[in-house]
């Protein structure tokens, strides 16, 4: 019994959410890997990087208001809260398909086919991934993170035997993975109402001032977000434009070992925010800074060990993902440096990621904000500087480590200056304790976090 309960802590369930979709992504880039052309695959991942960048405008607006106010609220509160997500979700959605009718046009004289694919399927999948965001959100806001994972799995995994059934009826190309994608968020989006996970009934709850009090905050979290997701879509855009989509796959094959480091920190991030929120709600500065502290340390030290082997494996591991064509290839030597570059910059990515959640919790979204457009700019900056200089994606790689540099340095002063003075090197100190006492006491986690 003491064993099942640690399986349904949320810390494990979350990790197991992203940790198993986190596979099965492997599988699926192994597979794409194997079956179609390194150009295609290239296209396939500029159109995936622009789908998740548009996405933020939803998800922005939604999940760490949606989270920050929903959390600990009365039944009628959650209601309301539910029914006006769904009216910004649906606006969102709609004001993003209308954007792509001149999209089509335009495309059309560029004349780029990454650009046309993108433009003529991407309406598609956010319609039909609609129910499904607004079904994570609630999942999370109640700390459901079991649902979470069989949300994520199911539509990774429809989307895996499809392409193998397209695979196996000689069928696997461009234009029928894409229509899988979308399929695979339908179908998922289609569970999640007739299970009555969504809430989609919950509309008519819907309030003005609920709405305009979400939008006012997420109006903040949309803009980081949207910031944010803009340090992949510059990279995608700046390879493909000057490298071409042969480029872009090899950096997409390069950076696929990162998991090891978004794995631990899209999952812990996810419990971080309801831990660090309720500790400001309730005035506990040092109790915040202390679950900050910890979660940046823990993480980092973990990472450590799973880096070194990585970086040691990386060239058998790259070779399983992109397949017997890419080993001992220039293509596959140039993709196994850029992992161990990003994997080395990785270890300032905790500090960098919990320091921007606590700035959110202690009601301060618009410091990620501007942090992050400051980050987009040298981002851009050190892109074309990086390729300019070294004529290949490694400046690209290199550069990475400016923007995120800039970024802990502005988090701490606001938040050290601005909240609770702490230093960042205790963050590490705090942690090998709490991972002495977590070894001691049978991996428990403390209740603060």
């Amino acid at each position: 019994m003491k064993l099942i309960s640690k399986f349904k802590n949320i810390h494990f369930l979350s990790l197991m959410g992203t940790g198993g979709m986190s596979v099965l992504t492997f599988l699926l880039t192994a597979i794409l890997y194997r079956s179609l052309s390194i150009r295609d695959i290239g296209i396939w991942f500029f159109f995936q990087a622009m789908l998740s960048f548009l996405d933020t405008f939803r998800q922005g607006f939604l999940s760490t208001a949606f989270v920050k106010f929903y959390s600990g609220s009365s039944l009628e509160r959650c209601q309301e809260i539910i029914g006006s997500t769904w009216f910004i979700a649906s606006t969102t959605t709609g004001i993003l398909l209308l954007l792509n009718i001149p999209l089509l046009v335009i495309v059309h004289f560029v004349g780029d086919e990454s650009l046309e694919y993108f433009s003529r399927y991407y309406s598609l999948n956010l319609l039909a991934s609609l129910p499904m965001i607004v079904t994570m959100c609630i999942a999370q806001g109640d700390l459901k993170f079991g649902r979470l994972l069989y949300i994520r799995l199911f539509q990774v995994s429809f989307l895996i035997f499809s392409l193998a059934f397209l695979i196996f009826t000689k069928q696997a190309n461009l234009n029928n993975l894409m229509f899988a994608n979308i399929a695979a968020g339908a179908i998922t989006s289609i569970l999640c109402m007739a299970l009555g996970w969504s809430g989609i009934r919950l509309l008519a709850k819907r309030t003005k001032s609920c709405i305009k009090e979400l939008f006012d905050f997420g109006k903040y979290t949309v803009g980081t977000s949207i910031s944010s997701s803009l340090f992949g879509v510059t990279d995608t855009f700046v390879i493909n434009f000057m490298l071409g989509p042969s480029s872009l796959a090899v950096y997409n094959l390069g950076r696929r070992l990162m998991e090891v480091v978004e794995i631990p920190l899209r999952s812990f991030v996810a419990t971080a925010m309801p831990s660090l929120s309720s500790a400001y709600n309730k005035g506990d500065k040092n109790n915040l800074i202390t679950i900050m502290h910890k979660y940046i340390g823990i993480i980092t030290i973990c990472l450590i060990p799973f880096l070194i082997g990585t970086y040691i494996f990386a060239g058998f591991a790259l070779g399983i993902i992109g397949g017997g064509k890419y080993s001992g290839t220039e293509a596959g030597n140039i993709a196994v440096n850029i992992f161990r570059i990003s994997a080395t910059i990785a270890l300032l990515s905790p500090a960098d990621r919990f320091m921007s959640v606590t700035l959110d919790a202690i009601h301060k979204p618009q410091i990620n904000l501007y942090k992050v457009i400051i980050m987009v700019i040298i981002n851009v900056i050190t892109d074309f500087a990086g390729i300019y200089f070294f004529g290949n994606i490694y400046g690209l790689v290199v550069g990475t480590f400016f923007p995120t540099l800039v970024a802990i340095l502005i988090s701490y002063y606001h938040i050290s200056k601005g909240y609770q003075t702490f230093s960042i090197f205790d963050s590490y100190l705090v942690s090998f304790r709490e991972i002495k006492r977590l070894v001691l006491n049978g991996f428990k986690w403390s209740k603060t976090t």
